[in-house]
Formats: structure tokens, C-alpha cells, sequence
């Protein structure tokens, strides 16, 4: 028989291809005497959207971050697309990062920079591509989130709504795997959340990208969202489909529900 050590090569990187793009596993993070994840799992596979949901201060940000590789848990395992990640050194963690696109809560784009400068920032730090080939790429990421137009503006002559799009082509320059979204509809009106969401599903479909998305926004998630894992006291209360929370008979699931109509 042969080991998981001596398979050849080729069939360990199959395997590799072939594993989910994100799974968490036992999280345990604590800040102080503050427990803030005590065993979160999941598995997010490739296409789909999962909603991480949660009364404020249960941790949903804080496992971004762990799945990026910007905090480290107290024990636990995140795997992005079959690699370890907890406890790796930086540039083998930097080269994973790549494939993870991020759109922070408010958008985090650089004040200085142009609409254009921000998209193409992280094409320039990671990429050979020569400057028309860059422009070109920049040009059709802005177009995919409606922002061709607008490539010469600055941040600050820009929407809410439309900073978030900037930021998402951003996210999306390198051609990650996984895209992670903090509070992506925070602060807009229904209307430019309604937009952002069908933004989201319309990536999803031409990328088959896989998504985890933290948000407090239960009826704009429902419209983009394969699944949904709602945290409690650090803690997965529950993990399923927007029906199954629905009927689900758990006292808090019902409650955060009714809250969040």
C-alpha cells in the first residue's frame, strides 16, 4: 500500500486541486480573557456563497481575518484551496494570499490614488504584465462592476456604493479563488445594497468564484446566498439553507430572525 507521503507528485497536487476551496476547522480565538470563536467549523466549496451572520461582537470579522492569515487562532486549522495555513511562514502565506480577494467594510481604497491607481496597485506589486496589458485588464475589471467611466476619479468624488465597486474590481485584479466580504451593503441605501448584492451573484456565476460574506443585511443576503452559518457566543448555532433557518425550532435562530425582519 502506499502512503499519503510516497503518492506520486502529480496526484498529490490532484488531490489538492480537488479540495475545497476554504475549510475551517475547531477555530478557537481569544483576545484576553474575551472568547471570541470556541470551535467554529465550516466548508465553503467552489461557487458557492456563504453568509456568515451574527449578533455583534461573535466574531464574524475575526474569522476573516483568521482566513486570511491576518490574525492567528489560539489552536484550530484554515485551509485555502488544500494548504495549511495556520502557523506558515510569510511568503509562502503571501503566495496564498493571492488567490484570496478581500472587500473590506468600507471599501479601504487609497485617497491619493485614482479610481484606475487602485485597481491596478496589486497588479503592479504581483504581476509582470507590461503597462497597456495592465490598463486593459483595469479597464475590464471597472467594467464588471459598472465603473468604466469612472476610471480617472478620485475616491473622494465618488459614492458609497460606488467605492465599494472600485474596491471589489480591486479585490478581484489578481483572479483569486476565494473573494471574503466584510459588511459588503454597510451604510448604503436599499437601493445600492439591492445592487451590490445582484453584483455579487453576477460574479459568482461568471467566475464560479467561491464567497464568504459577513453581513448583518439577512434580506439583501438572501438574494446571493447558498448558505448561511449563524454565530453564537462564538460558536456555529447553525449551518444550512435560508428555509432550513427558517424551520429551524432553535430559540435563538427564531429570535435573530425576527429581529433582523
Amino acid at each position: 500500500m502506499t502512503s499519503a507521503a510516497e503518492k506520486p507528485i502529480v496526484e498529490q497536487e490532484q488531490q489538492s486541486s480537488d479540495a475545497a476551496p476554504l475549510v475551517v476547522s475547531d477555530l478557537h480565538k481569544s483576545f484576553g480573557s474575551q472568547k471570541v470563536l470556541d470551535g467554529v467549523s465550516l466548508t465553503a466549496e467552489r461557487g458557492q456563497t456563504i453568509v456568515v451572520l451574527g449578533r455583534s461582537g461573535t466574531g464574524k470579522s475575526v474569522l476573516l481575518k483568521l482566513i486570511v492569515g491576518l490574525e492567528q487562532p489560539d489552536s484550530g486549522s484554515v485551509r485555502i484551496l488544500g494548504q495549511e495555513i495556520v502557523g506558515l511562514e510569510m511568503n509562502p502565506l503571501n503566495e496564498i494570499r493571492k488567490k484570496i480577494g478581500f472587500l473590506f467594510q468600507q471599501a479601504a481604497l487609497y485617497d491619493s490614488l485614482t479610481v484606475e491607481d487602485n485597481v491596478g496597485f496589486p497588479l503592479i506589486r504581483h504581476t509582470t504584465l507590461s503597462d497597456a496589458e495592465r490598463r486593459e485588464k483595469i479597464r475590464s475589471l471597472l467594467a464588471s462592476v459598472g465603473m468604466e467611466r469612472d476610471l480617472k476619479k478620485m475616491p473622494s468624488d465618488i459614492s458609497g456604493g460606488m467605492q465599494k465597486r472600485v474596491g471589489l474590481a480591486r479585490a478581484l485584479a489578481l483572479d483569486p479563488d476565494i473573494l471574503l466580504f466584510d459588511e459588503p451593503t454597510s451604510g448604503l441605501d436599499p437601493i445600492t445594497s439591492a445592487e451590490i448584492g445582484e453584483l455579487i451573484m453576477k460574479l459568482q456565476k461568471e467566475r464560479n468564484l467561491t464567497s464568504l460574506v459577513v453581513t448583518h443585511d439577512v434580506h439583501g443576503a438572501k438574494s446571493f446566498a447558498d448558505r448561511f452559518v449563524l454565530l453564537r457566543e462564538g460558536k456555529v448555532a447553525i449551518d444550512g439553507t435560508f428555509p432550513q433557518l427558517e424551520q429551524s425550532q432553535d430559540s435563538f435562530v427564531i429570535q435573530f430572525l425576527k429581529d433582523a425582519a
